[in-house]
């Protein structure tokens, strides 16, 4: 699957990516603020998007609706520390594909992408 990886933070976009191309994903590109996320998103027009919540300037929140924006059929999982019940519905209902919350294992990763 070619995948694009969103997060402000170099480990955890590198720790995310050596454990995709490990699974044998595709990494289209990564981007660390929400508008490089949105620019990526349109250039690459990647299968899936893994998208840090929090992030500074545009929030993955506000990527994740713009992108929607784009293209209503957008893969788009938020990755997130914060674990909130009322977090998790907000993103649903703004059109996350899923949620992954940090820190997760290979595994849950990985059963996450099978859904896809």
């Amino acid at each position: 699957m070619k995948i694009l990886i969103v997060d402000d933070n170099i480990l955890t976009r590198s720790m995310i990516k050596d454990l995709l191309t490990e699974m044998g994903h595709e990494i289209t590109g990564e981007a660390e603020t929400g508008d490089e996320a949105i620019e990526a998103y349109r250039q690459q027009k990647p299968e899936l998007v893994l998208m840090d919540l929090i992030m500074p300037g545009k929030s993955g929140l506000e990527a994740l609706q713009e992108i929607r924006a784009l293209d209503p059929a957008a893969r788009v999982v938020m990755v997130t520390a914060v674990q909130q019940g009322p977090i998790t519905g907000e993103l649903i209902e703004k059109g996350a594909t899923g949620i992954l919350h940090k820190p997760f294992m290979y595994e849950e990763l990985e059963a996450l992408l099978k859904k896809f």
